[in-house]
């Protein structure tokens, strides 16, 4: 299969970029820091062990950790499968200080200080507080000390919601340029097909390019525990591709995961950087703001978009969904409703829709005023 790397090809490049990975992120999921008791200590103790080593090769590190809610929900003994959301927001205040308490006291055992910050999707889509996350994680990376990031639950309602923290950690990795996104779950690798039921099902070792095929081999069957299945965690590697990072999915409660994959070994899988990376801005844009709504656009504007990198006009709208204002992130989609780009809109929705299909000569006849030739200007859009 062309999107999968030879296993001997695929074991060299890894080496290369992990010798080279200056700054990790290291992602770790409910389901394997937690057990029928709670937190699993063992497990906790044995991955501050192996991130204060990388510390002391000279890496920089970041944790991305979930666990909050499911922490909160066994120490409360909250056994419904499924709770509403002020309960997993109270759940999730009970478990977060027990899990920071654990990994501080933990982390001390290995002369390693760490520190907390919690975060929403907003926190991440405001340009200024974007930059203002990036500053403090710079600092605390500059004093040795180990960020544990984990999404603000107690907070959070949809709109704020980052998905799941496979996501947060994608985004976290573009945010401060990391070289390699790492990702520990309950499952060994990426397969072929579903180890569980298919028993030609194999493991892919190395990912070249993360292509429609690698996106179908993930299924969609969720963790226990978790938010996220496998294809939450292709989307996280796919979005770090386009960043210039490297991606790693691994079994996290390998004593010596971290161990293994920085000594080379063929555990887990492995996920190749995209050639050119995207420019940081444009990241932000395409990743990290999620769209207020959607244009529609004829053949002619998806050409000019995708081919011949121009700028959006209002002659390419067929059709204008959604309410949104100005400067705020939409998709633009094809006749057959496939995302094609991402960008800020220089007019509100009720303009566009007056501006559908006209020249750029004839929208101040249309609206009375003229801010822009443009509906969206190349440098605020991102061909997906």
């Amino acid at each position: 299969m062309t999107f999968q790397v030879p296993s001997e090809e695929g074991l060299k490049l890894r080496r290369d970029f992990l010798g080279r990975a200056k700054r990790v992120v290291v992602k770790v999921g409910s389901a394997v820091l937690t057990g029928e008791d709670g937190l699993d200590q063992a497990v906790i103790d044995g991955l501050l062990r192996q991130l204060a080593a990388l510390r002391r090769q000279g890496r920089e590190v970041i944790l991305v950790s979930s666990g909050a809610v499911a922490a909160g929900r066994r120490k409360l003994r909250l056994s419904r499968p499924v709770i509403g959301i002020k309960e997993k927001q109270a759940a999730a205040a009970v478990g977060q200080s027990n899990l920071m308490r654990v990994y501080e006291d933990i982390a001390a055992r290995y002369g390693q200080m760490v520190a907390q910050i919690l975060l929403t999707h907003d926190d991440l889509a405001n340009r200024d507080r974007y930059l203002n996350v990036r500053n403090t994680l710079f600092t605390l990376l500059g004093w040795g000390i180990i960020p544990i990031i984990n999404e603000n639950d107690t907070v959070s309602v949809e709109e704020l919601r980052f998905g799941d923290n496979d996501n947060l950690g994608g985004m976290i990795t573009n945010l401060i340029e990391a070289d390699i996104f790492i990702c520990l779950t309950d499952v060994e690798a990426l397969f072929t097909g579903n180890p569980f039921v298919d028993p030609a099902a194999e493991r892919v070792l190395t990912v070249r390019r993360i292509d429609r095929r690698v996106e179908e081999m993930a299924g969609n069957v969720a963790s226990a525990l978790g938010t996220g299945g496998m294809q939450s965690k292709i989307r996280a590697a796919k979005m770090v591709a386009t960043g210039g990072g490297s991606s790693f999915i691994g079994p996290g409660r390998h004593p010596e995961v971290l161990d293994l994959l920085f000594a080379g070994e063929p555990i887990g899988t492995f996920f190749l950087p995209k050639p050119e990376k995207m420019q940081s801005r444009k990241h932000w844009i395409a990743y990290t703001l999620k769209p207020k709504g959607e244009l529609v656009l004829d053949r002619g504007a998806c050409r000019a978009l995708v081919e011949n990198g121009k700028s959006l006009l209002p002659s390419g709208i067929v059709e204008v969904r959604g309410c949104f204002g100005v400067g705020v992130p939409v998709h633009c989609l094809d006749e057959t409703g496939r995302a094609v780009a991402a960008g800020l809109v220089n007019y509100n929705s009720a303009d566009l829709d007056k501006l559908k299909g006209a020249r750029t000569g004839e929208i101040e006849a249309r609206l009375g005023f003229k801010d822009s030739d443009e509906v969206i200007h190349r440098d605020n859009l991102v061909i997906l």
